[in-house]
């Protein structure tokens, strides 16, 4: 299997591929330069989060031979699920969701409400809004609960549509 749990030796990839997609995907939304171009530093991120044993015990990566992206879980949350941009659009995000469904039962998650591309993912993947909504902490932002769909929610959505 090309996903297995993280070692410390690959933090600072992890880092690298959280760093990237953080830029390109919520710099034009938050437009913090000091954030995302001062504090958000490969080092400092593995030091102050990635070692933190409550997140590194729950870090899950796609090597193939190199590290193509990564997802960590909190019991049945996932709380980051990340490819490397220049990888995406290769199934590895697909891969890593599914190993999250299958392995600790995945079956809910919250993402920024204005990253439509991410929201786009989850719904390919059955996970739908909830409507509960809440700020990203210390920003004016906010994120949107996704839960995960039941068999029987999606036959039965399903069966709707034909009628």
């Amino acid at each position: 299997m090309k996903i297995r749990k993280a070692k410390e030796e690959d933090l600072s990839r992890i880092a690298e591929i959280f760093i990237c997609n953080n830029r390109i995907n919520y710099f034009p939304i938050f437009k913090d330069e000091s954030y995302s171009f001062g504090e958000l530093q490969v080092v400092p991120f593995i030091d102050n989060y990635l070692k933190k044993d409550e997140v590194f015990k729950n870090l899950y990566i796609y090597d193939d031979g190199l590290i193509r992206g990564f997802i960590q879980m909190n019991g049945t949350e996932i709380c980051k699920l990340y490819v490397d941009p220049w990888f995406q659009g290769r199934k590895i995000g697909h891969e890593l969701i599914t190993f999250a469904v299958e392995q600790f039962g995945a079956d809910h998650l919250w993402a920024l409400e204005k990253n439509e591309r991410a929201l786009a993912f989850y719904r390919r993947h059955s996970f739908t809004p909830t409507g509960k909504r809440e700020f990203e902490e210390g920003t004016t932002e906010y994120i949107v609960e996704l839960r995960k769909k039941t068999d029987g929610e999606r036959r039965t959505e399903n069966s709707d549509q034909r009628i």
